[in-house]
Protein backbone atom coordinates (compact mmCIF):
# COMPACT_ATOMS: atom_id res chain seq x y z
CA UNK A 1 0.00 0.00 0.00
CA UNK A 2 1.39 3.24 -0.71
CA UNK A 3 0.42 6.61 0.30
CA UNK A 4 -0.51 9.45 -2.18
CA UNK A 5 0.70 12.80 -2.83
CA UNK A 6 -1.24 15.68 -1.43
CA UNK A 7 -3.15 17.65 -3.64
CA UNK A 8 -3.33 21.23 -2.51
CA UNK A 9 -7.30 22.59 -1.81
CA UNK A 10 -8.55 18.61 -1.92
CA UNK A 11 -9.18 16.10 0.45
CA UNK A 12 -6.11 14.32 2.02
CA UNK A 13 -5.54 11.79 -0.68
CA UNK A 14 -6.92 8.01 0.93
CA UNK A 15 -3.98 5.12 1.00
CA UNK A 16 -4.10 3.34 -2.37
CA UNK A 17 -3.71 -0.53 -1.98
CA UNK A 18 -1.75 -2.63 -4.82
CA UNK A 19 -3.90 -2.97 -7.60
CA UNK A 20 -7.48 -1.48 -7.15
CA UNK A 21 -9.47 0.39 -8.77
CA UNK A 22 -9.97 4.64 -8.26
CA UNK A 23 -13.27 5.83 -9.82
CA UNK A 24 -13.99 9.71 -10.83
CA UNK A 25 -17.08 11.26 -11.47
CA UNK A 26 -18.31 14.86 -12.20
CA UNK A 27 -21.22 16.52 -12.34
CA UNK A 28 -21.43 20.54 -14.04
CA UNK A 29 -23.36 22.01 -11.43
CA UNK A 30 -24.50 21.79 -8.06
CA UNK A 31 -28.00 20.91 -8.23
CA UNK A 32 -27.47 17.56 -10.40
CA UNK A 33 -27.23 14.37 -8.23
CA UNK A 34 -23.82 11.95 -8.19
CA UNK A 35 -25.31 9.24 -6.75
CA UNK A 36 -26.06 7.40 -10.10
CA UNK A 37 -22.35 7.54 -11.27
CA UNK A 38 -21.30 7.11 -7.78
CA UNK A 39 -23.20 3.41 -7.63
CA UNK A 40 -22.00 2.45 -11.02
CA UNK A 41 -18.35 2.82 -10.26
CA UNK A 42 -18.99 1.06 -7.18
CA UNK A 43 -20.67 -1.95 -8.54
CA UNK A 44 -17.64 -1.88 -11.08
CA UNK A 45 -15.39 -2.64 -8.13
CA UNK A 46 -13.67 0.73 -7.37
CA UNK A 47 -12.37 0.95 -4.19
CA UNK A 48 -12.85 4.73 -3.90
CA UNK A 49 -14.61 7.02 -5.97
CA UNK A 50 -13.51 10.59 -6.27
CA UNK A 51 -16.51 13.55 -7.06
CA UNK A 52 -16.21 16.56 -8.85
CA UNK A 53 -19.33 19.29 -8.16
CA UNK A 54 -20.04 22.15 -10.22
CA UNK A 55 -17.14 21.76 -12.29
CA UNK A 56 -17.61 21.92 -16.33
CA UNK A 57 -15.87 19.66 -18.35
CA UNK A 58 -14.20 22.57 -20.16
CA UNK A 59 -12.55 23.43 -16.61
CA UNK A 60 -8.87 22.42 -15.82
CA UNK A 61 -9.61 23.22 -12.30
CA UNK A 62 -10.83 20.22 -11.09
CA UNK A 63 -9.49 19.62 -7.60
CA UNK A 64 -10.81 16.01 -6.91
CA UNK A 65 -9.64 14.87 -10.29
CA UNK A 66 -6.39 15.75 -9.63
CA UNK A 67 -5.99 13.91 -6.19
CA UNK A 68 -7.42 10.89 -7.64
CA UNK A 69 -4.37 11.11 -10.67
CA UNK A 70 -2.07 11.93 -8.00
CA UNK A 71 -3.60 8.77 -5.91
CA UNK A 72 -3.14 6.60 -8.86
CA UNK A 73 -0.22 4.26 -8.44
CA UNK A 74 1.41 1.41 -10.97
CA UNK A 75 -0.76 -1.33 -11.46
CA UNK A 76 -4.00 0.37 -10.49
CA UNK A 77 -6.80 1.40 -12.69
CA UNK A 78 -9.11 4.54 -13.39
CA UNK A 79 -12.85 3.87 -13.93
CA UNK A 80 -15.23 6.71 -15.11
CA UNK A 81 -19.05 6.26 -16.06
CA UNK A 82 -18.07 8.24 -19.06
CA UNK A 83 -15.48 9.34 -21.32
CA UNK A 84 -16.72 12.73 -21.12
CA UNK A 85 -16.43 13.18 -17.13
CA UNK A 86 -12.91 13.03 -17.75
CA UNK A 87 -13.15 16.51 -20.63
CA UNK A 88 -14.56 17.22 -23.51
CA UNK A 89 -11.50 17.13 -25.77
CA UNK A 90 -10.84 14.01 -27.70
CA UNK A 91 -7.29 15.42 -27.85
CA UNK A 92 -7.10 16.09 -24.00
CA UNK A 93 -8.44 12.65 -23.40
CA UNK A 94 -5.81 10.81 -25.22
CA UNK A 95 -2.97 12.73 -23.65
CA UNK A 96 -4.38 11.86 -20.62
CA UNK A 97 -4.59 7.97 -21.18
CA UNK A 98 -0.91 8.19 -22.64
CA UNK A 99 0.02 9.42 -19.44
CA UNK A 100 -1.45 6.87 -17.23
CA UNK A 101 -0.08 4.23 -19.44
CA UNK A 102 3.23 6.09 -18.68
CA UNK A 103 2.72 5.53 -15.52
CA UNK A 104 1.50 1.92 -15.60
CA UNK A 105 -1.48 2.72 -15.03
CA UNK A 106 -4.76 0.86 -16.48
CA UNK A 107 -7.97 2.49 -17.72
CA UNK A 108 -11.67 1.65 -18.13
CA UNK A 109 -14.86 3.69 -19.46
CA UNK A 110 -17.94 2.07 -18.35
CA UNK A 111 -20.07 3.64 -21.24
CA UNK A 112 -17.74 3.09 -24.19
CA UNK A 113 -16.17 -0.04 -23.00
CA UNK A 114 -12.71 1.11 -22.99
CA UNK A 115 -10.82 -1.24 -20.65
CA UNK A 116 -7.02 -0.85 -21.43
CA UNK A 117 -6.35 -4.34 -19.68
CA UNK A 118 -8.21 -6.06 -22.62
CA UNK A 119 -7.15 -6.03 -26.30
CA UNK A 120 -10.34 -5.23 -27.58
CA UNK A 121 -10.14 -2.26 -24.80
CA UNK A 122 -6.85 -1.39 -26.27
CA UNK A 123 -8.15 -1.52 -29.40
CA UNK A 124 -10.58 1.41 -28.48
CA UNK A 125 -8.14 3.34 -27.38
CA UNK A 126 -6.56 2.92 -30.33
CA UNK A 127 -9.46 4.30 -32.64
CA UNK A 128 -9.30 7.48 -30.14
CA UNK A 129 -6.07 8.16 -30.65
CA UNK A 130 -6.20 7.66 -34.00
CA UNK A 131 -9.58 10.32 -34.49
CA UNK A 132 -7.37 12.76 -31.95
CA UNK A 133 -4.53 12.67 -34.36
CA UNK A 134 -7.16 13.14 -37.12
CA UNK A 135 -8.35 16.07 -35.43
CA UNK A 136 -5.00 17.54 -34.47
CA UNK A 137 -4.17 17.30 -38.33
CA UNK A 138 -7.36 19.30 -39.63
CA UNK A 139 -7.10 21.51 -37.01
CA UNK A 140 -3.50 22.61 -38.50
CA UNK A 141 -4.27 22.70 -42.12
CA UNK A 142 -7.44 24.77 -41.18
CA UNK A 143 -5.23 27.00 -39.31
CA UNK A 144 -2.62 27.55 -42.30
CA UNK A 145 -5.43 27.63 -44.70
CA UNK A 146 -6.77 30.50 -42.76
CA UNK A 147 -3.47 32.33 -42.00
CA UNK A 148 -2.65 32.24 -45.80
CA UNK A 149 -6.24 33.50 -46.96
CA UNK A 150 -5.80 36.72 -44.41
CA UNK A 151 -2.37 37.08 -45.82
CA UNK A 152 -2.75 37.12 -48.69
CA UNK A 153 0.33 34.91 -49.99
CA UNK A 154 -1.27 31.58 -50.22
CA UNK A 155 -4.28 29.36 -50.43
CA UNK A 156 -5.52 27.30 -52.73
CA UNK A 157 -3.75 27.32 -56.02
CA UNK A 158 -6.11 28.74 -59.28
CA UNK A 159 -7.06 26.05 -61.93
CA UNK A 160 -5.52 27.59 -64.30
CA UNK A 161 -1.79 29.29 -64.53
CA UNK A 162 -1.22 32.08 -66.29
CA UNK A 163 0.34 30.37 -69.69
CA UNK A 164 -3.03 28.37 -69.38
CA UNK A 165 -4.94 31.43 -69.74
CA UNK A 166 -2.84 32.62 -72.43
CA UNK A 167 -3.62 29.53 -74.18
CA UNK A 168 -7.42 29.46 -73.74
CA UNK A 169 -7.62 33.28 -75.05
CA UNK A 170 -5.55 32.34 -78.01
CA UNK A 171 -7.63 28.78 -78.63
CA UNK A 172 -10.57 31.14 -77.94
CA UNK A 173 -10.14 34.10 -80.33
CA UNK A 174 -7.65 32.95 -82.77
CA UNK A 175 -8.53 29.85 -83.65
CA UNK A 176 -11.96 29.96 -82.69
CA UNK A 177 -12.24 26.71 -80.43
CA UNK A 178 -15.41 26.39 -78.74
CA UNK A 179 -15.56 27.19 -74.97
CA UNK A 180 -15.93 23.26 -74.29
CA UNK A 181 -13.18 21.95 -76.65
CA UNK A 182 -11.11 24.32 -74.46
CA UNK A 183 -11.82 22.71 -71.16
CA UNK A 184 -11.41 19.43 -72.46
CA UNK A 185 -8.10 19.99 -73.50
CA UNK A 186 -7.55 22.36 -70.24
CA UNK A 187 -8.94 19.95 -68.33
CA UNK A 188 -10.75 21.60 -66.12
CA UNK A 189 -14.64 22.76 -66.25
CA UNK A 190 -16.30 25.52 -69.04
CA UNK A 191 -17.25 27.79 -66.27
CA UNK A 192 -13.57 28.12 -65.56
CA UNK A 193 -12.41 28.62 -69.20
CA UNK A 194 -15.75 31.34 -69.33
CA UNK A 195 -14.00 32.95 -66.40
CA UNK A 196 -10.48 33.07 -67.68
CA UNK A 197 -11.08 34.17 -71.45
CA UNK A 198 -13.71 37.27 -70.19
CA UNK A 199 -11.21 37.92 -67.47
CA UNK A 200 -9.51 40.53 -69.43
CA UNK A 201 -12.65 42.60 -70.28
CA UNK A 202 -13.11 41.16 -73.52
CA UNK A 203 -16.71 40.11 -72.48
CA UNK A 204 -20.01 40.93 -73.35
CA UNK A 205 -22.57 43.63 -71.62
CA UNK A 206 -22.86 43.09 -68.29
CA UNK A 207 -19.46 40.84 -67.93
CA UNK A 208 -16.18 42.94 -67.12
CA UNK A 209 -16.81 46.15 -69.03
CA UNK A 210 -19.72 47.11 -71.58
CA UNK A 211 -18.09 46.43 -74.96
CA UNK A 212 -19.75 44.29 -77.51
CA UNK A 213 -18.56 40.78 -78.30
CA UNK A 214 -16.26 40.39 -81.24
CA UNK A 215 -17.41 36.97 -81.85
CA UNK A 216 -20.51 35.22 -81.38
CA UNK A 217 -21.37 34.29 -78.01
CA UNK A 218 -21.31 30.52 -77.76
CA UNK A 219 -24.60 29.12 -76.13
CA UNK A 220 -24.75 25.39 -74.47
CA UNK A 221 -24.72 22.77 -77.34
CA UNK A 222 -22.49 24.93 -79.41
CA UNK A 223 -25.49 26.91 -80.81
CA UNK A 224 -24.52 31.14 -81.48
CA UNK A 225 -26.34 34.14 -79.54
CA UNK A 226 -26.63 35.69 -82.99
CA UNK A 227 -28.15 32.52 -84.86
CA UNK A 228 -30.41 32.04 -82.11
CA UNK A 229 -31.78 35.39 -82.01
CA UNK A 230 -32.16 35.32 -86.21
CA UNK A 231 -34.23 32.49 -85.83
CA UNK A 232 -36.27 34.12 -82.79
CA UNK A 233 -36.88 37.28 -85.08
CA UNK A 234 -37.82 35.15 -88.00
CA UNK A 235 -40.26 33.15 -86.14
CA UNK A 236 -41.65 36.55 -84.41
CA UNK A 237 -42.53 37.44 -88.26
Amino acid sequence: MREAERVHGAEEPILVPDGVSLGYCRVSSSDQSLEGQRRLLFEAGCYEVYADVGKSGATMKRPELEACLRALQPGNTLVVWKLDRLGRSVRGLVELLHQLQERDVQFRSLTEGIDTTTTQGMMMFTIVASVAEMERNLIVERTRAGLAATSGRGGRPPRLQEHDIEEARRLRYSEKWKLDSIAAKLKVSRSTIVRAVRSDGDSGVGYGGSKKPSHPQELPGGQSAQKTAGRGAGQSR
